[in-house]
């Protein structure tokens, strides 16, 4: 009977994440692998001695080359940014599915087919192991809303 209740308690506790919760996760650990010993602290130290003011020298650097362009600032930019800006999509997200709402069908798509292209380019990434699988479930499990919504509607 205990194993039930816990079993119980640990599916309430999944129903409760979110779309929205997975995405300011993903969003913290990408921000934090910019501040990780084993990701880009260095880079990210650097940045910090100038306020993270001109972390590049953006335009300036291109054509894209070897010894012309610092590729691990563009990383670490990358990696600060790009986990910085999952973290309100993420309480956005969040806060649409804590209504009840269902995520317009565009955004899903779309958001499935960035996360898909992101896969094909850097496939042995975190984009394939952590986003893929979130996408595919926000895509499903708002397509399983919208029909349990429209048969509610119709009935």
């Amino acid at each position: 009977m205990s194993l039930y209740i816990k079993s119980l308690d640990s599916m309430r506790i999944i129903k409760k994440i979110t779309n929205g919760i997975l995405l300011i996760i993903i969003g913290i650990l990408h921000t934090h692998f910019a501040f990780s010993a084993d990701g880009f602290q260095k880079q990210t130290l650097q940045f910090s001695k100038s306020y993270f003011y001109k972390v590049s020298e953006g335009m300036n650097e291109l054509p894209a080359s070897i010894g012309f362009t610092n590729f691990e600032n563009l990383a670490t930019f990358w990696f600060l940014y790009f986990g910085l800006f999952l973290i309100p999509l993420g309480l956005l997200v969040h806060s649409i599915e804590k209504e009840k709402l269902i995520l317009p069908h565009s955004f899903t798509v779309s958001y499935f087919i960035v996360v898909l292209l992101g896969c094909y380019m850097v496939p042995s990434s975190g984009i394939t192991f952590f986003m893929l699988p979130q996408a595919v479930y926000m895509l499903i499990s708002n397509v399983f809303k919208a029909k349990k919504t429209s048969k509610g509607i119709s009935n």
